[in-house]
């Protein structure tokens, strides 16, 4: 049986998300790309935009799991507390669209993908393309890493299945 996984890769300015299906040991990308909001906007306005689209995207889609990853904790404590706020929206609209979800560290998923817990974004990039047999890097890299953390929930339930 198919399974399609969403990975996200949470952010305000840009929430990378990434969809792949996994059919009988087969690997493919549904889609990626970016939510992105205004900084014009407010903040209120731009959570409720990331829960529209996001939200959009799981019905579209269909996935049976998702996956995110931890914060990576900023220096700038204003702009981590916006984020978490961010991850919460995301956290939130998964919830409500009754996924499952997994969270994973960032040198957790550079891990899961590359086998290398301190890899560059370069090589995560690189072996997200040859993975999914992408013909180019995926862009922009929020996009990349949501992948990548797709990857990771999808090597993950592997993992624990066998």
């Amino acid at each position: 049986m198919a399974k399609i996984i969403l990975g996200i890769d949470p952010g305000i300015a840009d929430t990378g998300y990434g969809v792949i299906k996994e059919d009988g040991g087969r690997l493919s990308c549904l889609a990626y790309g970016s939510i992105k909001t205004s900084a014009k906007a407010d903040l209120i306005t731009r959570l409720e935009i990331l829960h529209q689209e996001l939200d959009k995207i799981i019905k579209k889609y269909q996935p049976q799991l998702a996956a995110i990853e931890q914060l990576f904790f900023n220096k700038n404590v204003r702009t981590a507390l916006i984020v978490g706020q961010a991850r919460g929206v995301i956290l939130l609209t998964l919830k409500q669209n009754k996924l499952p979800i997994i969270d994973f560290t960032p040198s957790q998923v550079k891990q899961g993908v590359s086998a290398y817990g301190q890899a560059s974004k370069m090589q995560v990039q690189k072996m997200v393309k040859l993975t999914l047999s992408l013909k180019e890097l995926p862009k922009p890299d929020d996009a990349a890493d949501a992948l990548a953390v797709a990857l990771c929930a999808l090597n993950s339930r592997l993992c624990l299945r066998n």
